[in-house]
């Protein structure tokens, strides 16, 4: 097993190198001193996105959603909370459809919310419509205990 991970920092781009057993610490960017996991979601759009997730080498969730969508109003909370749970397991992310459409494009996002879970930049789980906080637990653990698909 490596001994460090590389993780993108989600305000400024630059790649890092975290030692694996520091992960959960208050890791930060070495270019714009943020913390580079945060104990929320983080904000992605079309100019961030594709570095942020296939370089990240923990997987990032990402809910897709639009601030007028009242069932990702209705999820917001959950993966907010999601995103302290899971925290040093993975990184939980957000990417506005309205705002960012060539993402939203790019991974054929028909219905909101969607989430995606990517695992080195790979998608290795899918999951549209809203869910309520325990059903959202599940499917991030499932999907982490899966992996990507070889």
């Amino acid at each position: 097993m490596n001994e460090s991970l590389q993780l993108v920092c989600a305000r400024c781009g630059q790649l890092n190198r975290v030692p694996r057993a520091r992960v959960t610490d208050a890791a930060r960017c070495g270019r714009c001193k943020q913390a580079l996991i945060a104990h929320h979601p983080v904000t992605l759009d079309d100019s961030n996105f594709s570095r942020f997730v296939s370089r990240n080498e923990l997987p990032v969730v990402v809910d897709f959603w639009a601030p007028w969508c009242g069932p990702c109003k209705m999820m917001a909370p959950f993966f907010e909370r999601a995103a302290q749970a899971f925290h040093g397991r993975a990184i939980l992310a957000k990417l506005d459809t309205d705002s960012a459409p060539a993402s939203a494009q790019a991974h054929g996002i028909r219905s909101i919310p969607t989430l995606i879970v990517f695992d080195h930049g790979r998608e290795s789980a899918r999951q549209a419509g809203a869910l309520d906080a325990a059903r959202l637990r599940t499917f991030i653990e499932q999907a982490l205990a899966r992996g990507t698909p070889a």
